[in-house]
């Protein structure tokens, strides 16, 4: 779910932005932890069709921004020019937003952070943390190669995931073909012949029976569910179920684990070479782990802030694995914990790219296997009648 929340910072600025929470409690922790003082909480409605998204592409900004920037213009005559050039009349109204901010004499996080909708708060304390070392542009650059990172480990799940999509929905097309066109017409013609066949033949031609008695109830019945198996996959509290049972298999469940490991250590190692501290930056980034893994992200935290070795917290509540342990004691030791950290992303992003290679690998042959299977069985039990007929013949 997605929370608007309103909050006070240590510096006596009102903040309003979006918190994804599993529920109202779990968006008061994050902004607990965040050390805001809390104000107002509505959930956030995210049903709006027939809307264009409004929020600022924010890789192409950035670097639009960067090039502006080492261009030789000024903060505020960069986004001028941004604003100008853009086409987009709700993009082009925030950065004129952002604009009178700047030239009142916010700071450019303080604009930004009024228009959650386009920069999250993740890129709202990158600048922030940017303003403190007056190093904009760095900070920049750093984000969008973040956000290139995991975009390409993003894409990598995508494209593996296509190809099986797409066997999946070829073979059900060909199955309600069969079963809703083929069969009722087999049916027909065969339906003197039900006493001598096989039960599995007669079953399948009972079915072709019905449906051509009540195709339409059939057809109403079949939309009514594929309606109702939506909208119960859209809801959260079902999807984290879903997770959680997911997350229990075995194979899958530790790569989900690793999955969102390697987006914690990323943002957390960004967050901290930009020059935000160990603790914010944990805090900042709890809401990108599952409901499953934030307790005990919590408490690791709580941890590291109470003064305990950041590699001993993650280890004790299961957050990380043995490799990764030692990487953060070494970072510990070198005093680079937040390069450290993006090398351990990096690590687990590649072992979550040959892990999908060669899943995707497995699971191809056996996904065309099975569909073959199943479009095989019905049709042998449609022509089975026809290999009766030719032995009664002889």
């Amino acid at each position: 779910m997605r929370f608007r929340v309103k909050a006070l910072s240590g510096g006596a600025d009102v903040l309003s932005y979006v918190v994804d929470a599993a529920d109202e409690a779990d968006a008061r922790r994050q902004v607990s932890g965040a050390g805001l003082a809390f104000i107002s909480i509505a959930r956030e409605r995210s049903i709006n069709f027939g809307k264009r998204s409004t929020r600022v592409p924010l890789v192409t900004f950035s670097q639009e921004m960067v090039a502006l920037l080492d261009a030789g213009l000024s903060l505020v005559e960069s986004i001028e020019t941004l604003g100008e050039k853009e086409a987009s009349p709700t993009v082009k109204r925030t950065l004129d937003q952002v604009l009178v901010r700047l030239r009142e004499g916010q700071t450019f996080g303080a604009a930004l952070a009024e228009h959650p909708h386009s920069f999250p708060a993740l890129y709202v304390a990158t600048v922030r943390a940017s303003e403190r070392t007056g190093a904009l542009r760095e900070a920049l650059t750093r984000y969008v190669a973040y956000q290139q990172q995991i975009d390409v480990l993003r894409k990598s799940l995508v494209n593996a995931s296509i190809y099986p999509a797409v066997l999946c929905g070829a073979g059900l097309l060909v199955v309600a073909f069969l079963m809703g066109y083929v069969v009722p017409r087999f049916s027909s013609i065969y339906e003197d012949l039900g006493g001598n066949l096989p039960l599995a033949s007669r079953l399948l031609m009972h079915w072709g029976q019905f449906l051509d008695t009540h195709g339409a109830l059939v057809a109403v019945g079949t939309l009514g569910f594929i309606v109702g198996m939506v909208y119960t996959f859209t809801r959260p509290t079902v999807r984290a179920a879903i997770g959680a049972r997911i997350a229990r298999i075995p194979a899958l469940g530790a790569r989900l684990h690793i999955y969102q490991l390697a987006r914690l250590y990323r943002t957390v190692g960004m967050l901290q070479r930009g020059g935000t501290p160990m603790v914010t930056a944990m805090r900042m980034s709890a809401g990108l782990l599952g409901t499953n893994l934030r307790a005990a992200f919590a408490d690791a935290t709580q941890g590291v802030r109470e003064g305990r070795s950041i590699a001993d917290a993650m280890e004790q509540y299961g957050l990380t694995t043995p490799v990764a342990a030692r990487m953060l004691r070494v970072g510990e030791r070198s005093g680079n914990m937040g390069e450290m950290m993006e090398r351990i992303a990096a690590f687990y992003d590649e072992e979550l790219s040959r892990w999908v290679g060669l899943v995707t690998r497995l699971i191809e042959p056996a996904l065309m296997s099975l569909i073959g299977v199943v479009i095989g069985v019905i049709v042998v039990l449609m022509y089975f009648p026809i290999f009766e007929l030719a032995g009664s013949i002889k």
